[in-house]
Order: C-alpha cells, then structure tokens, then sequence
C-alpha cells in the first residue's frame, strides 16, 4: 500500500531532509518511526531535500507500506512517536505510481524577513532579520526578470545534483504586512517552479536583498542569469527565513 504524506517541520534542529548516518534529519526520523510501525525498513521518499534549518509548512512524502492502515490511525501512529518539531498533518491511500518527487509539477517556497531595527525573539526562528531599509519596488521589478526558463547555475551550489541546472519559474511575488507581534513589517518572497537547485532560493533571495540595499541593480542579475557566473549572485540567504509552502500534483 502506498501512503501520502503531508508534513509540517521545524526544520531548526535538523540537518536536513536526507538521512545522515550521524545527523537528525527528516526523513531519519520518519523511515525510524514508520519502520517500527512496519516492522521492517520502509523507505520515505520526499518532494525534495530542503537544507539543514529549512522549514516547511507543506512538505509532501510517500512510503510503501505492507501493514494496511487507516489512513487517520497512520497519521496518529506516527506523530504519536515523533518529537514535536515534526508532524504528519494528513495521511491518505495513493496509487501504487505515486511517487512524491516525480510526480510534482510545481513547489512553492515562501521567504520571510523582518525589516526593522529590532528583530522580535518570536520570528527568529521563522524569518531573516534586515535591519537595513529596503526598496520593495527595485526589489518587485528585479524579481520579474527570474520568470520563465533559465539555466540557474549561478544561484544554485556547486553540489546540486543533476547534469542540468535549468529550471521554470512560474511565479514570483513580494507582499508586505505588518505584524503586531514583531512590531514591524514581515516581507514575504513567494516563488514557484517546477522545480529548484539546491540553495537556489536562497542565493536568488540575498540577491534581490542586495538590490533592495542598493548595493546591486536588475541588470547584474540578468547578466548572472545568462552567463552564470556565481561571482555576479548576492550572498546566500539564511536557511531559516525559508519556507517549502506547498507541492503541486496534478
């Protein structure tokens, strides 16, 4: 039987998605969890791997089971032996060609920063503190030139995998709201694709920040865009602003 899985985790005190033989990672803890519910060895198979200290509001995972649940009594058996920055928030039957990763057609991820003097110890695990101004609407127009099909070798690591390093990105989009909690204004960067390099969100992000410092403008982006030279790319935003929202099947 396989099981879909849509999951919400703190990613603060993980190492990331993939299973490392000496790390607490994501699918570590849902291949120990579920395994014992099985048995035996289950293998989880994610959407895609987010880096250590990445969130994720809408991660999506399938696993083979030959024990038949319920898809609630599933749902509970796991959470009920997870620790409590990882939850399983829907388990349902899917069909036997479902398969998280390649059955995706679209990721969103959402970036968050607070652009005030004072970072407010509520939002530091969840968002990047900017304590410099920003211009929202450089950053607006510069965000447009990432739309449609690019070869984004110089916004993405060294490391990522796969030969080909083009991507789509369907959409991109800044909003801005206040929130009474941090006492400032929250800056959310939301952008889709069929599918992202490793660290390529964030490379693009501390990019468009430095645009909107004044540091960099729209045509040093596009230039990195064509040539991909990595050295034309802002620095590396950090991971805990990041956010995978959700995943798209058809």
């Amino acid at each position: 039987m396989n099981y879909k899985l849509l999951i919400q985790y703190d990613g603060t005190d993980f190492h990331g998605w993939q299973v490392q033989e000496n790390d607490r990672t994501i699918q570590g803890e849902l291949e120990r969890v579920i395994g014992n519910l099985e048995g035996s060895e289950v293998k989880v198979v994610g959407s895609g791997r987010t880096d250590a200290g990445v969130h994720a509001e809408g991660q999506v995972a399938n696993v083979f089971m030959n024990r038949e649940f319920t898809p609630e009594r599933l749902r509970n058996a796991i959470n009920g032996n997870l620790w409590r920055d990882i939850r399983i928030m829907k388990a349902e039957r899917a069909a036997d060609e479902f398969h998280a990763r390649f059955s995706a057609k679209r990721k969103t991820y959402v970036y968050r920063i607070i652009n005030a003097p004072v970072m407010s110890p509520f939002w530091r695990r969840y968002a990047h503190h900017e304590s410099r101004p920003l211009d929202i609407g450089k950053m607006t127009a510069a965000s447009r030139l990432l739309l449609g099909e690019h070869d984004w070798t110089a916004f993405s690591s060294a490391r990522s995998d796969g030969e080909s390093r083009v991507r789509t990105i369907l959409d991109c989009s800044f909003e801005t709201n206040w929130d009474s909690r941090a006492n400032a204004m929250v800056i959310e960067f939301r952008i889709v694709g069929n599918g992202f390099l490793r660290y390529m969100v964030r490379s693009i992000v501390g990019t468009i920040l430095e645009v909107g410092r004044g540091e960099k403008d729209s045509d040093t982006i596009q230039t990195a865009i064509v040539t991909g030279d990595r050295s034309l790319a802002g620095q590396t935003a950090p991971a805990h602003g990041l956010s995978l929202l959700r995943v798209d099947y058809d």
